[in-house]
């Protein structure tokens, strides 16, 4: 397919997803112009043509080679089988594929002998589930809301949840949990074997790790005496080590260091019952290891 301009087209969902999405494009150095009626947003950096489509969409057409790069589930990925470079895992968005029914009921026994109704957006991965689990039945297909089906219009469900919430509202209860899904960046493989745009592939790649990886931790500047500095930089959890500079006058060191946002409330107790004051926390835009 023909481009009239070298531009790297990237796609990403338009929906749910979006929001969270965009976030993390801007934060990369990538802002997108969205608004509530237009599909081709502007992005701060020419090199780059925006679409908005659905997630479910976009696998393919990433395949097809219409888009260069695209953000989407990677239950779509397994959904429509697209043949597609895989990226990065952005760990956003994580949810859970699952088969659910009425609380209590046992869908899989009946010996009505009726075939089950199976009510799902996911025509393939509900497929190659039920073939797995034997017997018969009947493929519905869904437009989002599946939960409600049942008991009334399906004897089972495939979805996925978040937080199960929904299912749990509507007397459902998870059967099996089929995959589990996160956020991907995903690449044609033209794209990917095209140097002009590989290189900036692996700057997007580079871009959106390095603010992941910065949201995962904060700086902590703190003032150490001589005598508590051993202490305290044995309780850092450092990348590699931590950045220890004199104070003026010979009044003890300044530490910084950048750790998981997890370890602060163990590490910062500790430091202060070790020596440490002035302690103050900031957050992370990038790492960059």
């Amino acid at each position: 397919m023909k481009r009239e301009t070298q531009k790297i087209r990237l796609a990403i969902p338009k929906g749910r997803q979006q929001e969270e999405i965009v976030a993390l494009l801007a934060d990369a150095g990538l802002s997108i112009s969205v608004n509530s009626k237009g599909y081709r947003p502007a992005c701060s950096d020419d090199r780059f043509e925006v679409k908005l489509l659905k997630a479910a969409n976009i696998p393919k057409l990433i395949e097809y080679g219409a888009h260069d790069l695209g953000i989407t589930g990677h239950d779509w990925i397994e959904e429509t089988g697209a043949d597609v470079a895989e990226l990065l895992d952005t760990g956003l968005l994580p949810v859970k594929l699952v088969s659910a029914a009425p609380k209590g009921s046992d869908p899989f026994s009946r010996r009505d002998g009726q075939s089950l109704i199976v009510a799902s957006e996911y025509e393939s991965i509900t497929r190659n589930y039920m073939e797995r689990k034997g017997g018969e039945y009947r493929y519905l297909r869904t437009y989002g809301a599946t939960e409600v089906f049942p008991p009334e219009d399906a004897d089972l469900i495939v979805d996925n949840t978040a937080t199960g919430s929904a299912l749990r509202s509507n007397g459902l209860e998870v059967i099996d949990e089929i995959l589990q899904s996160s956020t991907r960046l995903i690449a044609s493989k033209d794209a990917v074997n095209n140097p002009a745009c590989r290189e900036v592939i692996d700057e997007v790649v580079m871009l959106i790790s390095s603010v992941l990886e910065g949201r995962r931790r904060v700086l902590l500047d703190m003032n150490v005496s001589a005598e508590a500095i051993d202490r305290v930089i044995e309780l850092l959890p450092a990348m590699k080590s931590p950045t220890v500079q004199p104070l003026r006058g010979n009044g003890g060191f300044a530490v910084r260091v950048a750790i998981l946002r997890s370890d602060v409330p163990k590490v910062l107790p500790a430091v202060l019952r070790a020596g440490a004051t002035d302690v103050l926390q900031t957050a992370v835009q990038k790492v960059v290891a």
